[in-house]
Parts: C-alpha cells; sequence; structure tokens
C-alpha cells in the first residue's frame, strides 16, 4: 500500500488540489446569475442530484413497507368484518319489506275505515316586525294581515317546527301567540311511546306538555310531535324534543320540550292558510271478492237451451219431460141389459192406456177433463 501511495503520490496530490479548486469555485459560482436573488449555489445543486437518488430509494421502501402492512396484515380481519356487514344488510333488507308490509297494511286499514288526514296545502311566507317585550304575554308581529288572506287562529311555523298561532288579524299586520305563552294550547303527542298531551308555556318562558300520567315511561331525548286534536295544526309536525320529566301535581308527569324552533331569533315564519283533508273511499275494495274475480276469469258452462212447451192439439204435455201424451178417445156407452137401469163410463188413464191397445184420438175432441173428476153418467135409452 505504501508503495502504491509512493508511486502516485504527485498525481493523488494533483487530484485532490483539483477537487479542492472546484470545490471552492461551486461555492462561489451561482446558477442563474449573481444579481438574481432566487439565484442557486452550484454546490446545492450537486449535492441535491447527488443525494436525491438515494431518498427516493428510501421512501420507496417505505411506501412499499406501508402499502404492504395496510393491504395484507392490516387487513387479515377484513373478511369477517365484511361478512357481518353482509348479514346486517340482508337483515336491514327484511326489516325494510316487513316495513313495506305494514305501511301497506295501515294504508288498507286507513281506506277500510274511511281515515281523514289533513295535509299541508298553500303557506305565506312573512317577516317578523316585532314582540311584544313583555314577560307576561309572549307575542311577535308579522308583516301580513287580512289582505294576504290571513284569518285568526291560523298556525304559524317555520322549517325547524311550530311557532304559534295568529292570535288577532289586521288588515296588514297580524299578532300571533307563540307557543311558550300561558294562554297558549297545542294538542302533541311523543314519537315512540303516541302519549298525548297538551302542550302549555310557564311563566318564565318554558314549554310544557300536560296531561300525561304518573305511570307512564317517558325517555329524556324523545322527540314531541303534533297530534292534530286542536284543529289547528295539522298532525306530525315537529314541535321540539323532551328535556326532563319529573312528577308533577294530580297524578301527572312534568315533562319539559325544548322547542324545536328557536322562538327567541325568529326572522321569517310561514302561516298556513289552506289546509286539504284527504279521506279513502273504503267502498271501492268492498263488493270485490275473490270468488267474482275468479268467475270472470274461468270459462263459463253455457246455457242449456229452453223447450218448446207449447201444447199440441189432442195431446197433454208431461209435467216433467214435456213430451206429449196421447189424449183419452170417447168410449160409446154400452146399451143396458134391462129397462130403467143406468150405466156410467169412467174414461181410462194414461197407465191403462199404455198396457193395452192405443185408440187413435180424435183431432176434433177436446182434451178430457182432469182424472180427479168423474165424468157425468149418460142414461140409457130404452129398448
Amino acid at each position: 500500500m505504501e508503495s502504491v501511495l509512493g508511486r502516485y503520490r504527485n498525481l493523488i496530490i494533483l487530484v485532490g488540489v483539483l477537487f479542492l479548486q472546484v470545490l471552492g469555485l461551486a461555492t462561489q459560482v451561482k446558477r442563474g446569475g449573481g444579481n438574481d436573488p432566487e439565484s442557486t449555489r452550484l454546490i446545492r445543486i450537486w449535492a441535491v442530484g447527488a443525494i436525491s437518488p438515494f431518498e427516493r430509494a428510501l421512501v420507496w421502501g417505505e411506501n412499499g413497507v406501508s402499502d404492504l402492512w395496510h393491504n395484507y396484515f392490516y387487513l387479515r380481519g377484513v373478511r369477517a368484518e365484511n361478512r357481518q356487514l353482509k348479514d346486517q344488510i340482508e337483515h336491514m333488507r327484511i326489516d325494510q319489506v316487513r316495513l313495506s308490509e305494514d305501511a301497506a297494511q295501515a294504508r288498507r286499514l286507513q281506506t277500510l275505515v274511511a281515515f281523514k288526514e289533513q295535509f299541508i296545502s298553500r303557506t305565506v311566507a312573512a317577516q317578523v316586525i316585532g314582540s311584544s317585550g313583555s314577560d307576561l304575554s309572549r307575542t311577535i308581529y308579522i308583516d301580513k294581515g287580512e289582505n294576504a288572506g290571513i284569518q285568526r287562529d291560523m298556525a304559524v311555523m317555520t322549517s325547524d317546527g311550530i311557532v304559534g298561532k295568529v292570535l288577532v288579524v289586521y288588515s296588514s299586520v297580524s299578532q300571533v301567540l307563540l307557543i311558550s305563552d300561558q294562554s297558549s294550547g297545542v294538542g302533541a303527542m311523543l314519537e315512540k311511546t303516541r302519549l298525548q298531551g297538551v302542550l302549555r308555556g310557564t311563566a318564565n318562558g318554558e314549554v310544557v306538555l300536560e296531561r300525561v300520567m304518573s305511570d307512564e315511561q317517558v325517555p329524556v331525548g324523545e322527540t314531541v310531535l303534533t297530534s292534530g286534536g286542536d284543529q289547528i295544526f295539522p298532525k306530525g309536525l315537529p314541535v321540539g324534543t323532551v328535556t326532563n320529566v319529573t312528577s308533577g301535581k294530580d297524578l301527572f308527569l312534568n315533562i319539559k320540550i325544548k322547542p324545536a324552533a328557536d322562538l327567541s331569533k325568529l326572522e321569517e315564519v310561514l302561516v298556513l292558510v289552506e289546509k286539504q283533508e284527504r279521506q279513502a273511499t273504503a267502498e271501492q275494495n268492498v263488493h270485490v271478492r275473490a270468488a267474482d274475480i275468479l268467475a270472470q276469469r274461468l270459462p263459463s258452462v253455457p246455457d242449456k237451451p229452453a223447450t218448446d212447451t207449447k201444447p199440441v192439439p189432442g195431446a197433454t204435455v208431461g209435467a216433467t219431460t214435456g213430451v206429449p201424451k196421447p189424449a183419452l178417445a170417447k168410449t160409446p156407452a154400452k146399451p143396458a141389459g134391462a129397462a130403467g137401469t143406468t150405466t156410467s163410463q169412467t174414461p181410462k188413464t194414461p197407465s191403462s192406456m199404455s198396457s193395452g191397445p192405443g185408440v187413435p184420438a180424435d183431432p176434433a175432441e177436446p182434451n178430457p177433463p182432469p182424472s180427479n173428476s168423474q165424468p157425468p153418467a149418460t142414461e140409457s135409452s130404452p129398448q
């Protein structure tokens, strides 16, 4: 090793000096011009170019390891989770079918009992222009009145829930009584338990649900809807949620409600000016039976052709078969053996005629009298 260094000592020194000189020039020379503030020294460019391949290889290896972890080791339990999700989807589909059947059954029952339900038909948008400013009366004023079709006791609501009802109507202004007022009253019910009560306001501006028995279970957070019993608000509009349930007086619960609409920040409201009632017609499907439908679809048996029952002269038509029977012939009277004696003739019955030789009937003779009537007696002339 010493011989190699000693033999090429001058060459190694020359290469080292040249390298130091080039390195010194690279630290002084800038790419992009010396006066350009964004110019970069040449030594920095060379360093970035030399280190970038190693950094790129390091990042590629790190990404490969991360992908291997997330795509294989981390996802080993995904198959079982996927199976569980598929089972949940199947159960949800079954529940959806069951709920659809329940909804269809409810519609059929509504049709049978001629159920009436109110729907919102037309509303008028109004802007809140003032309030009462008193704790004893919680009312607001809107900029719509009789000119816009507003009338007393019309429902007022927002997109979040009900607000109140129209109390006083002027030509262009109306006064609205809020549900938080003590004199207000709204028919309400709980969404899940379907318990009904009366929604009223308190002196401090809270909203409570009254007339719910103390033995009922009312969970906190349950949604309260309008019941439609007050004939002002349609059924099913959001009222609020239950915040607190305590025992009240007279065996009733004291249920505090948080209104769905923010009554303290009302700016625009909707006035329900027209409601529509839809009644299901139960008479449409009452008289339709499965037997009638099958009778219409199945081929029917043709009717039996009518028989000609017109009587033939000189013949008697049978009561059951409709076949004409021969008429009875008149038998001449036999001469009596002694004077003064009388003889009677008895007509032959059809049964006796069928056993013996028949006598041709005279077409000019009328039909004989019925068999149950006795023919008149004939008197024979003396010899």
